[in-house]
C-alpha cells in the first residue's frame, strides 16, 4: 500500500462526505456514485476522488488549486492532506455553490483552505499562481492550456478531458502529459 493511498484513505475518514452533501441526499453519502448537489453539479463518487487525489501526490506544504470545488469536499480533503504549511484555493463558478462550499468548509479547522468565486472568463486563478498541484473536478474538452500555465515547475495537474483522466507534469523544458489508461470518467463540463 502506497503512502499516498494511506494518507488519502485517512483524509477521507477525517473529512466525511456526508457533511458536504445537501441534507436531502446525505443518506447517499456512503454510495460510490456521484450525488447531485444542485445547480447541475455533483459531488463526485468517492472512488474517483480517492483516485484523483492519489494521482496528485499531495505532500505537506504544497500550494494547490481546486478547480470546480462544488460542495467544498475536495477542497477540505486537500487541506487535510497539505496541512497548515500548505494552502488550497478552491474556485467555483456557481455563486450558490461557493456559499455552500464555504459553509461546509467552515465546519473544519482548515484555515489554510478557502473557496472563492471563479472570475468570469478566467479558468483557474492565475492571479494566485503558480500552484504546485491543480485538481480539476470537471471535464475539459481538451487539456486546458490556461491551467497548465498556472503550474509551477515541478508541479502536477490531474484533469479529466473527454472522459480520459490525464496527469500533466510541468518540467523545466515544458509539460509531460500522460493519459491514465483503463478507465473512463464522466464529469460535468468544465465552464
Amino acid at each position: 500500500m502506497s503512502t499516498d493511498h494511506s494518507r488519502v484513505v485517512a483524509a477521507l475518514a477525517a473529512i466525511p462526505r456526508a457533511r458536504f452533501l445537501p441534507e436531502d441526499v446525505r443518506d447517499r453519502a456512503a454510495l460510490d456514485e456521484p450525488v447531485p448537489i444542485g445547480h447541475g453539479a455533483t459531488n463526485s463518487q468517492p472512488w474517483t476522488v480517492q483516485f484523483m487525489l492519489e494521482l496528485l501526490h499531495l505532500t505537506e506544504g504544497v500550494r494547490v488549486l481546486d478547480v470546480g470545488s462544488g460542495s467544498g469536499w475536495t477542497t477540505a480533503l486537500i487541506g487535510q492532506l497539505v496541512g497548515p504549511k500548505g494552502s488550497v484555493l478552491g474556485v467555483e463558478a456557481v455563486p450558490e455553490l461557493v456559499a455552500f462550499g464555504r459553509d461546509n468548509l467552515a465546519a473544519f479547522n482548515l484555515p489554510w483552505a478557502r473557496i472563492e468565486p471563479a472570475v468570469p472568463g478566467t479558468l483557474g486563478a492565475p492571479q494566485d499562481g503558480p500552484f504546485d498541484r491543480i485538481l480539476v473536478s470537471a471535464d475539459a474538452h481538451v487539456l486546458p492550456a490556461d491551467l497548465e500555465a498556472q503550474l509551477a515547475v515541478g508541479g502536477r495537474m490531474v484533469v479529466p478531458a473527454s472522459g480520459v483522466m490525464w496527469v500533466v507534469d510541468r518540467e523545466h523544458d515544458g509539460w509531460h502529459r500522460e493519459p491514465i489508461a483503463g478507465y473512463r470518467f464522466s464529469f460535468v463540463p468544465l465552464v
